[in-house]
């Protein structure tokens, strides 16, 4: 598995750097396509060459790829088609060189079964006098080569859950030169990225994203994905989107989606944000499977109750309490406007899925 290769297979980056420094054409733009695989959770890329600078996603070339090879197609049939929707800029490149983030759709022109972003853009559309806002707060794990937690003892378990949180000191936090430069290439490439911070577990880290409002969401915090994947790439370690990656009395990892509309954050608003629970209490399973790639079949290992969690099987809310399907932050309920925290979608989720449920739970449904 590549996963399990060893570190002896890394290459030196000093090198790479006497190749990086290498002038550039003005007329020559490197262009990196992303996009969502098969899984609905990785993300692929391959660079392409064009010569002028792109303003806008529709100027750019429609592209396709061998999808046999990322679980999106038959090898008789394999040709994937790839639509520009959102450009950044390339932190790794640097220049004017992009990031393209791109849509997926099959032969006969159809979106693929992971493309959730074409349903999520029309639910959008059809909610734009709410003015939904969106923050996710998206949590990972550090892995090592070994896929064991990156920092942790090889033959063992650090000390219980307590001093990680938001920690500082080498015996507290794993990886902060993986986070630190993830957080500044994000900034740079544009991501509405707006804090980063350690987690309960050790070598678990959170960021956030937002706020952003309608597919804005989406499209985000996949580039953050991404950026996170390519500079831990660098560093020859692992992230982990698992919602539950230690088993036991360790924290799992969630993408806990914070949500308002415009009515909710006028005044009074709380009313409209009781109203909106009310809508989710009656619609938990529906928000269950779409809140993991597998339906809900992930999120078991993680909501049961324990560990910030509440339980997959039943809906709950609650002021300040992270043990609930939704909290109200206190300064919240004190002002009486604001927003909501949904806290069960997991670490993997489609945030094209996530945004749209509750949008059409809350928005569009009577």
């Amino acid at each position: 598995m590549a996963g399990l290769m060893s570190n002896a297979s890394a290459t030196n980056k000093a090198v790479l750097d006497r190749y990086m420094r290498l002038p550039q054409p003005d007329d020559k733009v490197m262009a990196t396509y992303i996009w969502i695989d098969g899984t609905g959770e990785y993300v692929r890329a391959k660079t392409r060459t064009i010569d002028f600078l792109p303003k806008s996603p529709s100027e750019l070339p429609i592209w396709n790829y061998d999808g046999s090879s990322t679980y999106q197609a038959e090898g008789s049939n394999s040709d994937v088609y790839l639509y520009p929707v959102a450009i950044y800029r390339d932190p790794f490149s640097l220049g004017n060189n992009r990031l393209v983030l791109c849509d997926t759709y099959k032969y006969n022109k159809k979106p693929t079964e992971s493309n959730h972003r074409n349903s999520c853009l029309e639910a959008m559309k059809l909610a734009a006098e709410f003015e939904p806002w969106f923050g996710i707060e998206q949590e990972y794990t550090l892995l090592d080569s070994d896929l064991h937690p990156f920092g942790w003892p090889k033959n063992g378990f650090p000390g219980p859950q307590g001093p990680y949180y938001c920690g500082v000191g080498a015996n507290k936090v794993f990886g902060r030169d993986i986070v630190e430069a993830h957080y500044r290439a994000a900034i740079y490439a544009g991501v509405n990225i707006s804090g980063t911070n350690a987690e309960v577990m050790p070598a678990q880290w959170e960021f956030q994203v937002g706020p952003c409002e309608g597919i804005t969401m989406g499209d985000d915090l996949w580039m953050a994905r991404y950026i996170l994947h390519r500079v831990a790439e660098d560093f020859g370690v692992n992230v982990s989107l698992d919602p539950k990656p230690m088993k036991g009395e360790w924290n799992g990892a969630g993408a806990h989606c914070n949500f308002s509309t415009k009515a909710m954050r006028e005044e009074n608003g709380i009313a409209e944000i009781e109203k909106a629970i009310e809508k989710l209490s009656r619609c938990h399973v529906k928000h269950i499977k779409a809140y993991d790639p597998h339906e809900g079949k992930d999120n078991e290992r993680r909501l049961t109750g324990r560990c910030e969690t509440s339980s997959i099987h039943d809906f709950s809310a609650g002021v300040a309490n992270r043990g609930c399907s939704i909290r109200v932050p206190r300064g919240v309920a004190e002002e009486r406007k604001g927003y909501l925290e949904d806290r069960r979608p997991a670490s993997n989720s489609d945030p094209y899925q996530v945004t749209e449920v509750v949008v059409r739970t809350t928005c569009l449904e009577p």
